[in-house]
């Protein structure tokens, strides 16, 4: 019973704070903000876990330190970038303007809450790990606590590497081929599917912690099939055009990887 009132409660809080979010992206009438929700969702997702289950006390506040601190980060990163642009809207969601223009509000509202359930989805390892009551850190825990250490950092420089380039670039037609962007066309992204194979690793020796591949799984889809890379890339080509074409040629699109000839 505690675990299905647990995943409920989060269930309930996530749909309150997309709801929330949704009334005010319509009132805004920028709905980038949805990024910056979905970035620092993990961080209330993760506390209530930690404060609601049983598993050893020390596993359940080194998972919340863990996932706060990369929720923290690019919940604020994105934070700033849209403040920066605001009331101008992130391309993306343009296009998803021109796409669902007959029923904007509804359209978006469904869309929030998709987010909601993917947040939900992707904090099952962190729901795995926080039940584990076995005392003392696993092997594969210290592994995938390694994965996550790394992907932090990666996700962290490939930002940055990325605002550096914007700031001294103001032209939106070069393609920036600096640091870890140039072996790969997104190592952003790449880095951020790491940090969910770090937590399957993590919550493997916890009981039905095999079913936490899903999380990865899924955030690998939504990644390379829907919202990530082929909308980015799209809208990449229309601004950039055969620069990005010629990018795509001779780079690698996740998986950072030396320049192709």
């Amino acid at each position: 019973m505690l675990a299905l009132s647990t995943l409920a409660a989060a269930a309930i809080l996530l749909a309150v704070i997309f709801v929330f979010v949704w009334r005010l992206a319509v009132r805004l009438d920028n709905f980038s903000i949805v990024d910056v929700a979905w970035s620092y969702a993990f961080a209330p997702v993760a506390i209530l876990y930690a404060l609601l289950l049983d598993g050893w006390l020390p596993r359940r506040l080194t998972i919340a330190a863990l996932v706060s601190l990369w929720s923290l980060r690019l919940g604020t990163y994105l934070l700033r970038r849209i403040r920066a642009h605001h009331p101008q809207e992130d391309a993306r969601y343009a296009v998803l303007r021109e796409r669902w223009a007959a029923d904007l509000a509804g359209a978006f509202l469904k869309f929030f809450l998709a987010q909601a359930m993917l947040v939900w989805l992707l904090m099952l390892p962190v729901f795995l790990i926080c039940r584990e009551t076995q005392l003392g850190f696993h092997g594969l825990e210290w592994f995938g606590i390694g994965i996550w250490f790394v992907a932090l950092s990666g996700e962290a420089i490939a930002d940055s590497q990325l605002r550096r380039f914007k700031e001294r670039n103001q032209d939106r037609r070069l393609v920036c081929r600096e640091g870890l962007w140039k072996f790969s066309r997104h190592p952003n992204y790449f880095f951020q599917s790491l940090l969910w194979w770090g937590l399957f690793f993590m919550a493997l020796p916890a009981p039905w912690g095999w079913a936490a591949i899903l999380a990865p799984i899924a955030m690998l889809w939504f990644l390379l099939r829907v919202t990530g890379i082929p909308l980015t890339e799209e809208l990449a080509l229309k601004s950039k055009g055969d620069a990005y074409r010629d990018y795509q040629k001779t780079t690698s699109a996740l998986v950072p990887w030396p320049i192709k000839s």
